[in-house]
This record gives structure tokens, sequence and C-alpha cells, in this order.
């Protein structure tokens, strides 16, 4: 009679082959946004059930756990942004209803969508995390101390400057971590590490600088400044530019090393502040619950734009939408009352509406 050997396996192993077993996508981790605020997203036990982190992000979870919280705001941050600069287009960012793939598996192809969420995520959790730093939220860093002395403009550099350095450097370590597991041979790792790279560039080449005056009656006689990120709807803006001009490119091999070229030889390298893309995007005028695609029926369009993104022919895949009345309340008459505040009436307009047929 045979006999069925058991084989102890341990939790560690039994969580890694889970995860090589499932189809994974390196964003999962933006399911923390869909937690609710008062559930802990730090310390061991709390970090093992965290279900949309890789084995390897539950141990950066585990060794940092203060600076989690900065990356559940962080994934509030990719959803509300991406929406907002997608409100108009046909793939607007909507989100599944439930589940760790907050995106839908469209998530999965090597689209342009699926490059810029990578490089807007990876640049929200620098964000997030630099601004816990400037507000004295975390043990580990502060301001950034080392931008001293004077500038080449003549003012004095001091004050808190934003320590970027520290937010980068663990959005390399956190959102970096799954491509790395993978292995640096295949086209879709090499892709979201050039984007993740992509995202926190546009942080790194729009920092602004911001000035205090010291002088007898305002005379700014000097000036001290300190360094601070740029605005997140800034970065979002920056990413979009390079969302419309991301290079298609393919795995090639060079040498002993393989890189991404551009799929059209025409086409000059893509530089590292660009997006860069593996696959053509579906049109994503269908509804594909299986994808997470909702389709555009019933979406609102601007019946009065033929070619403007937001253009009914464009949003409803062609001539199919339909003109209606709504009736909407704005605010009118708004009056200044002194000190200091705004008065406004109330007044119903009718407006005509567009939507794409169902």
């Amino acid at each position: 009679m045979p006999t069925v050997s058991t084989v102890n396996l341990t939790a560690p192993f039994l969580l890694l082959l889970l995860w090589a077993t499932l189809p994974t996508m390196a964003t999962n981790w933006l399911s923390l946004a869909r937690l609710p605020h008062s559930r802990p997203v730090s310390g061991a036990a709390p970090c093992a059930r965290l279900r949309g982190l890789t084995p390897g992000q539950v141990g950066v979870c585990r060794a940092q756990g203060e600076v989690m919280e900065s990356v559940r705001k962080a994934a509030e941050m990719v959803i509300e942004e991406c929406q907002h600069q997608f409100r108009n287009r046909r793939w607007n960012c909507s989100t599944t209803p439930r589940g760790i793939n907050v995106f839908g598996r469209v998530m999965n192809q090597g689209t342009r969508e699926a490059a810029f969420v990578h490089a807007l995520s990876s640049a929200a959790v620098a964000v997030a995390v630099t601004r816990a730093c400037t507000r004295g939220e975390l043990e580990r860093c502060g301001c950034d101390r080392k931008v001293r002395g004077v500038s080449p403009e003549g003012f004095q550099w001091s004050g808190c400057s934003d320590n970027l350095s520290y937010g980068v450097a663990f959005s390399q370590t956190f959102v970096d971590e799954p491509e790395r597991a993978k292995g640096l041979s295949a086209g879709r790792p090499l892709m979201n590490l050039h984007n993740n790279e992509a995202g926190r560039k546009a942080i790194l080449h729009n920092m602004q600088v911001e000035c205090k005056c010291h002088g007898v009656s305002g005379s700014c006689e000097l000036r001290t400044c300190w360094k601070v990120m740029p605005p997140f709807r800034r970065v979002g803006v920056v990413l979009k530019e390079r969302f419309d001009g991301a290079t298609e490119v393919r795995l090639t091999r060079i040498g002993s090393r393989t890189a991404l070229l551009p799929r059209d030889p025409q086409v000059k390298p893509p530089a590292a502040r660009d997006l860069v893309y593996l696959s053509p995007s579906p049109d994503f005028c269908h509804l594909d619950p299986d994808n997470g695609i909702p389709g555009t029926a019933g979406r609102r369009c601007n019946g009065t734009s033929r070619l403007a993104p937001d253009g009914c022919e464009l949003v409803c895949c062609g001539p199919g939408y339909r003109a209606g009345r709504a009736e909407v309340v704005q605010r009118c008459s708004c009056k200044f009352s002194w000190c200091c505040s705004v008065r406004c009436q109330q007044c119903k307009n009718t407006v005509t509406i567009h939507t794409c047929r169902v």
C-alpha cells in the first residue's frame, strides 16, 4: 500500500509559495488605500496580514514599520491623482470594487497606463515619506541639513529643506522590491524599474526654493532659503505629459545583458525621465470585467469639442452619444462680507450634458 509522506512547510515558505503561484502585480500594495485608518499597518503581525504586499515588502514593513502609515497615504495619493489626471480620458483610473488589484488586471499588461501608475506610485511613496520626515513624524529622518552655505544667487541656505534623499531611498527599497525579486532579465521588471525611477526624477527635477526675508521693514537685506518638493499635483502633470510621449520598447540582448530599446529603430532611446511601455493599450471602449475595464457607456463627455481628449467622439469611441438637459445648483451673486467671508446665493441653472450611449 503506497504511503503518503508529509512535508513540514514553515509559514514563511508557504507565504513565498503562495506569492509565487498567484498572478502578481507590483502595484498590489496600493490596496492599502482600501484599509480603514483604524487598522494598523505596522508591527510583525499586522505586516504579515497585509495582502497586497510581497514577501520582501512584508520584510520592509517589519523593519521600518514607522514609515508604513506614509505608504498607506501614498496609496491614497496615487488613486486620487491618477483619477484627476485621466478624468477626461477613456481610461479614467477607475478602481475595482474590491480586492488587491486596485486598477484591475489591466495593470498586468505592459501598457503605457501601467507605466504611468508605476511612475506615479514610486513618486507618491517618495513624497509621502519625505513629508513625514519634514514634519518630524519619523525617528530615522528629519530635515535635510546638508543644504548649507551661500548660494550662487547670494542667499543663505538655511531652514528645513525637504529630505528627499531619504524618501527616494525608501521608495527604491519598497516600490522596486517586487521587480528585483523577479530578476532583471525579463522585459516587464526592467520596464517597471525604469518607470519607477522616472517617477522619482519627476520630483527631483522640479524641486522648488522657498525663502524668507530678514531686515528692517522687510527690506530683505538677508534672505534665507530652503528646498521644498513640488506639489504632488505638479508631479502628476509632469508624468501625464511623459505618458502622452511614452516610448514603446522591446527587450534586446546586448552582449551578456538585456536592455529596453525603442521598437522603432528611428526613435531615439528614452531618457531616464521618460516613460516606456512594452505593449499597445486596449481601446478601453467596452466593458471587460475580467480586466477591470468599465467601458465608456454612460460616461459624461464634451459634446462641443471633437478633437479634445474629453470630446464625445473620442471618449465614446465614435459618434455614439446623446444630449440631455439637467438642472444644477451653483453659487451665484457672491459678495464679500467684512471681515472675512464670502456669502453667495444658490442659483438653479439648466445645462446640456452629453453622455456616451449604453
